[in-house]
């Protein structure tokens, strides 16, 4: 299927599954009936649990995919591109100094790190300096795309994550976390992430998770303790629940893509957004 053409469900399984899949918008399927409430000035989402597929989630599948024409490549888009604007908002380019501007960028091989990868385009594209480690890379062709896409725009690719601390701290000014996404644990990544994951967790530089910080349960927060402490959580469609157990400095959610009929007819009551921003501070 042409990046151009709409999804055709009876020859592209992947499409179908997109939505509960994917790490960046699978729990959009699985919110029904949303009620969004503010406590210590965050959204959490009050619903149904992200582990139940119901028959209201697999009418919204069907209204963006068939009725709407949605593709894979479209979402994950949307997504990559409304996370390098939120980071543009966060660390804006004017208040960087020019040895500041570096980033580097995270990707696990799921939906998340195809997410990750449209990221790291787009802010090279916003004149910042991205860098990517992607560990274990798909063999999907989507992230095969992403990936040529990220290479012929000369955005360099680190072979290994230095060991030491320290240069990490040193060489970049944040570090996007694309490694996991809701419903993937980090034992289905492979050690090279887990490794990574271990890593990111000493940092001291910003850390920016995109849609739930990787290893967080997306109901509970477990491992919100232990587990990645991120400055900015950029929530993909809506907030997830764990959201609630975010301490960071901003929160955006990345949901503008979602049709207001859409957003009406499922009961999803999602945040307004200003002008034409792709992001919204919560």
């Amino acid at each position: 299927m042409s990046s151009t053409d709409g999804p055709d469900l009876a020859e592209a399984p992947e499409e179908r599954c997109f939505l509960r899949s994917s790490a960046a918008l699978g729990c959009l399927l699985k919110l029904m009936s949303i009620e969004l409430v503010i406590s210590s000035s965050h959204l959490i989402l009050l619903g149904p649990t992200c582990s139940a597929i119901t028959a209201e989630a697999a009418a919204l599948e069907r209204e963006l995919l068939e009725d709407y024409r949605f593709g894979r490549q479209q979402l994950v888009e949307w997504c990559g591109h409304a996370s390098a604007v939120a980071v543009t908002k966060a660390f804006p380019l004017p208040a960087l100094p020019r040895k500041q501007r570096t980033a580097l960028v995270v990707c696990g091989p799921e939906q998340n790190g195809a997410v990750g990868l449209v990221c790291a385009r787009h802010l090279r594209v916003f004149e910042y300096e991205p860098t990517i480690f992607y560990p274990t890379r798909s063999l999907d062709p989507l992230h095969r795309d992403l990936t040529t896409q990220c290479e012929k725009m000369d955005i360099p690719f680190l072979s290994y994550l230095p060991a030491e601390v320290q240069l990490i701290n040193n060489a970049y000014r944040l570090v996007v976390d694309a490694v996991l996404g809701p419903g993937v644990e980090p034992g289905e990544v492979g050690g090279p992430c887990t490794r990574a994951l271990a890593t990111l967790k000493l940092l001291s530089i910003p850390l920016v998770s995109l849609d739930i910080p990787s290893g967080w349960d997306p109901e509970t927060g477990g491992d919100a303790e232990d587990g990645l402490r991120p400055d900015v959580l950029v929530s993909l469609a809506a907030p997830k629940r764990c959201a609630g157990r975010f301490s960071g400095r901003h929160h955006f959610v990345a949901g503008r893509f979602v049709p207001d009929d859409v957003r009406r007819k499922f009961a999803l009551r999602l945040p307004g957004y200003t002008g034409t921003d792709c992001v919204a501070a919560l």
